[in-house]
């Protein structure tokens, strides 16, 4: 196997849970030139990735599919060995089935898998993670352990933040695509407003979470916290991160951005749960969210732009009190929130 694609073209948190494919490939064929496509809008993510040899990248937003047709035509000169597509969307199933390789393995919800060497079933509700379901696509070239997603920032990223490091901080990413999987901005100002003194919090995002983020500064009791959105790029934000006392995450990006660095996480999951399978893997990472059922939990895979039943009672009825429980587990003995 000397000539790898993998394909995973959805959103940034798909991506960074992919990564676990590049360390297995990597550990079993050392010596293979393996790329990666992904859409644009993610590909710093993975620029530089010292496993990777190049990242080829869609513009889905414009030109779709003229610019599909030529990724089609420069897939189909690399001639891959292996394409590994791990989009259940036709059009990446397309570029999979007509991309010339020797072998090509994908799942079977993908409405091209008829075409591709090998498919598999992508079960939601089998309690696998993510990783695992993504791992049987390359179960039977490698073993049967799936690797954890892994980032690798720069020296110059972590060397941007190193200045936000001189005290004690918490991050806080209190933004998601979805409304319904976001915790609620004003449950937000009360977890900060109710944060120990001592610590720096910053708020992270991209340029488009910076006004909801200057809100929360602004509406805040808590006078350490620092709007930092759209000031760090993806890895940048990963390496302040890295060595945060803890990361309060949705469930979202964010949070596979912790799990790939390793990052003490509390996930805050509000219409989502996390037995679909895309929960922190973190070695400390806590789950957060509503204490008893509710009868409209969970209401979609991803979530909605609005809570369908208009109480959002996944979200208002989680208790800040839950959220510094966490904090206080990544303390010493001797610490407490008095």
């Amino acid at each position: 196997m000397k000539n790898i694609l993998i394909i995973q073209t959805a959103f940034l948190g798909d991506v960074v849970l992919a990564t676990g494919l590049i360390e297995k490939l990597r550990a079993y064929y050392p010596e293979a030139k393996l790329d990666f496509l992904l859409q644009k809008g993610n590909h710093s993510l993975l620029q530089d990735h010292p496993k990777l040899n190049q990242v080829l990248t869609w513009n889905k937003k414009q030109n779709k599919y003229k610019n599909l047709l030529q990724l089609l035509g420069q897939i189909r000169k690399q001639k891959y060995d292996l394409v590994i597509n791990l989009q259940r969307f036709g059009s990446t199933g397309l570029l999979t089935a007509l991309s010339g390789a020797k072998q090509t393995v994908g799942f079977d919800k993908n409405p091209f898998s008829r075409f591709f060497t090998r498919r598999y079933h992508h079960n939601v509700e089998s309690g696998q993670h993510e990783i695992a379901r993504n791992h049987l696509l390359i179960a039977s070239l490698t073993d049967k352990e799936p690797a954890r997603p892994c980032l690798y920032p720069s020296s110059a990223d972590y060397a941007k933040v190193q200045p936000f490091k001189n005290q004690p901080f918490i991050c806080v990413a209190p933004t998601s695509v979805w409304f319904t999987k976001q915790y609620p901005a004003e449950k937000w100002v009360h977890l900060l407003d109710a944060l120990p003194p001592g610590y720096n919090v910053y708020l992270l995002g991209s340029p488009s979470d910076k006004e909801l983020a200057e809100k929360l500064k602004t509406t805040t009791k808590n006078k350490a916290v620092a709007n930092l959105c759209g000031q760090l790029s993806l890895l940048q934000s990963a390496a302040l991160m890295q060595h945060a006392q803890l990361n309060y995450v949705n469930d979202s990006g964010p949070m596979h951005l912790a799990s790939a660095l390793n990052a003490p996480t509390c996930a805050v999951y509000c219409s989502t749960v996390p037995g679909f399978g895309f929960g922190p893997l973190a070695d400390f990472a806590q789950v957060v969210e509503k204490k008893e059922p509710l009868y409209c939990r969970p209401c979609g895979l991803h979530g909605y732009q609005k809570c369908p039943q208009g109480h959002f009672k996944c979200a208002y009825d989680i208790e800040t009190e839950q959220l510094l429980t966490v904090l206080a587990l990544t303390l010493p003995v001797s610490g407490n929130l008095n």
